[in-house]
């Protein structure tokens, strides 16, 4: 069963600004929180505290390993990593929005679905682009992957942008979409299928997109990992045409500051028709 938060078609615009959230809250209090401890450390040293050395017992002499220095690299790059993510959340994302969106060709006239919608980020700039169509969401309304996700937020934020009458947002998940084959012209997401952690979980949520999407529609997916996972169950569910578009560059940087924990990648899919 669904739950439905319908737009209300009389509702007048509002003059505030759409807030879209903070992306991964807990991660960047554990990058703050990282910091600190990384800077007690280093500081802690330089004030002659302590030797900055941990000593580890091994062989007749044990072995010396230096951490101030690894507290000073984590003081500096932590909040600098946390700091990015905070505009990627309140800038980038919005810029990115825009960039993705242009990315299709739009009549107005499509049925669109968002996957993962949180606060309604792609729901919403569909919407805007819509005259006659309709932008419908789907969640599960986890906090832990958006602050403040909640059905609630996400229509204040398509009546401060002006778009209520033209949005429909629905509790489901998206692994079993409550809507009959081909009843979409254009899919999307962002970052949000990559919370299934289950390999076999992420298979079906791209099955279901490729059944919902109608004969000739087109799929736009951003996550930060499991592209190549994608773009094969895509293929697998009649998807011939998968692309991957954006900067290789740019997505090569992301996975190289952050490890590999990150390693995005943005697919234009088209079903056959």
């Amino acid at each position: 069963m669904c739950t439905h938060f319908k737009g209300n078609p009389m509702t007048a615009p509002q003059l505030r600004r759409a807030n879209y959230g903070l992306d991964a809250p807990k991660v960047v209090r554990n990058l703050v929180l990282g910091a600190i401890a990384g800077l007690l450390l280093w500081g802690s040293a330089s004030l002659g505290l302590w030797s900055g050395q941990v000593l580890i017992p091994l062989g007749a002499e044990g072995l010396r390993i230096g951490v101030a220095d690894s507290g000073r690299f984590f003081a500096i790059v932590l909040p600098l990593t946390a700091l990015w993510m905070v505009w990627e959340s309140k800038v980038g994302k919005l810029r990115n929005r825009e960039k993705m969106l242009q990315r299709l060709t739009w009549t107005g006239k499509e049925q669109v679905l968002d996957l993962g919608c949180g606060r309604g980020l792609l729901m919403i700039g569909a919407a805007r682009r819509l005259t006659t169509g309709t932008a419908t969401g789907i969640d599960i309304w986890q906090t832990e992957d958006l602050s403040g996700n909640r059905p609630e937020a996400t229509l204040d934020n398509a009546r401060c942008e002006g778009v209520e009458a033209r949005v429909d947002i629905q509790t489901a998940d998206m692994r079993a979409l409550p809507f009959a084959d081909g009843s979409f012209d254009v899919v999307v997401s962002r970052a949000a299928i990559h919370n299934l952690y289950d390999a076999g979980d992420r298979a079906k949520a791209i099955g279901e997109v490729a059944r919902v999407l109608r004969p000739g529609g087109h799929a736009l997916i951003e996550d930060i990992r499991h592209g190549g996972e994608y773009e094969a169950s895509f293929m697998r569910n009649g998807c011939t045409h998968v692309e991957r578009i954006g900067s290789r560059i740019e997505a090569l940087l992301t996975t190289i500051i952050t490890f590999g924990s990150l390693r995005p990648a943005t697919l234009l899919v088209r079903k056959a028709g």
